[in-house]
């Protein structure tokens, strides 16, 4: 298996003023080919450092790779030193010039051409992978066998470079191995129990099929990873594993493809043709977000509302002003009256609400933080449902409330059939 080494370059990253999502997105896809990362470094943005890093990565890596650091000016460190690093030059490469030269006609900017042309100047050995997002192109660097690319760091930019370009040409370079992933979605059962109920099975699986256990808040995913040179095959072999496991377990699995549970959710309401609406407190969104993240959810998310007021729970979803004085507002009959308000509002099949308090500080009635309660209700059943999390920063809390509601919502749909 090859072995690589990711470097992010800018003083940005280490100053905590942005994340590096980069790393996490090229890591994932370069273990879908077959390679491993050994390392992840972050650096700033000078000649020896990265010169020093690469050197270092190189130690441990067949394949390095840089994202940040390239600009459009002519102090541009990451440029320098690679060139530096493998004594090259830095030359104008025409073919990336009149790449950029057609990129900015394209977007109708080509009086800014000249202020970026020394984004066309590129180390003489290079191979160039031109850059369709942006106008920093990516720079592959090869030695002895071992790869360096050199990527701008917009996640925009990178993720097109990675997928089309680099993840192609890496797979055919170095004839790998095809790796195929199937998902197990199971609730209702502690990750330890599980682990204990389907030993034997695990034990049992061919040399080529690896497990690993991913818990996900209350949810637990089995990933099933086969890797082989014969990509029909390891598919089939995955669904006939699955199938020698589900017995173990059936009742609990909510999914066997699927990886996010709002796509899983997607699946169900798509085959049954039911449609759905969000009444948010707490949650402030997200759970609407995560569900309409997922291509194709005008079919079935007819729409939301955040009701962060108390009088626009009762003036919008008709909650009774009554029931919020006896009962406070984060409660579950509260809960339990948006939910009801919210399906007659957008006239849906079902409709799912939350309330709590996210923090930091207490809720106005007095509650604690952490504290939330949420409805399904699917035609005239509502499940109510009660979570204390004083633990989660507030949109951490938000994200888990969220992914719990759906998940409770997809087991609901799934029992429905059994």
């Amino acid at each position: 298996m090859k072995n690589a080494v990711l470097i992010t370059i800018g003083d940005e990253i280490l100053s905590g003023n942005t994340v590096d999502t980069n790393s996490n997105f090229v890591a994932t896809e370069l273990k879908n080919i077959g390679i491993k990362v050994s390392q992840i470094l972050t650096i700033s943005d000078e000649i020896e450092t990265i010169k020093k890093a690469i050197d270092s990565a190189f130690q441990i890596g067949d394949l390095i790779i840089t994202t940040g650091g390239l600009g459009p000016t002519r102090d541009d460190k990451t440029k320098k030193a690679i060139a530096e690093f493998f004594n090259d030059e830095i030359a104008l490469d025409e073919v990336t010039f009149n790449h950029l030269k057609a990129y900015m006609e394209r977007r109708g900017r080509l009086e800014i051409l000249e202020r970026n042309r020394e984004q066309a100047f590129v180390p003489t050995k290079s191979k160039v992978f031109q850059n369709h997002y942006g106008t920093a192109p990516c720079m592959m660097m090869e030695e002895n066998g071992k790869l360096l690319f050199s990527l701008p760091g917009v996640p925009y930019e990178v993720k097109p470079l990675i997928k089309d370009q680099i993840v192609p040409y890496l797979h055919e370079k170095f004839s790998l191995n095809y790796i195929t992933t199937r998902i197990v979605s199971v609730v209702g059962i502690p990750e330890s129990i599980l682990a204990d109920m389907i030993e034997a099975w695990e034990l049992a699986l061919p040399e080529n099929l690896a497990l690993s256990y991913l818990p996900v808040g209350t949810r637990v995913k089995l990933r099933l990873t086969a890797t082989g040179e014969n990509e029909p095959f390891l598919t089939q072999q995955l669904e006939e594993e699955i199938q020698k496991l589900l017995p173990l377990i059936k009742d609990n699995v909510i999914a066997t493809s699927e990886d996010k549970i709002e796509k899983i959710l997607a699946e169900i309401l798509t085959e049954r043709k039911l449609t759905l609406s969000t009444a948010e407190s707490c949650t402030g969104g997200e759970l609407t977000k995560m569900i309409t993240s997922v291509s194709g959810s005008s079919a079935y998310f007819l729409g939301g509302i955040v009701p962060y007021a108390t009088e626009k729970k009762i003036e919008i979803l008709k909650v009774k002003k009554e029931t919020v004085e006896g009962f406070t507002v984060v409660s579950e009959q509260v809960a339990g009256e948006m939910a009801a308000g919210c399906q007659k509002l957008f006239n849906t099949d079902i409709a799912l609400s939350t309330t709590g308090v996210a923090g930091p500080g207490k809720g106005e009635d007095g509650k604690e933080v952490g504290t939330v309660f949420y409805t399904i209700r699917v035609g005239d059943q509502a499940v109510n449902s009660k979570l204390y999390m004083p633990h989660l920063e507030r949109l951490d809390f938000m994200h888990f409330v969220s992914q719990k509601v759906i998940q409770d919502l997809v087991a609901i749909l799934i029992s429905e059939e059994k």
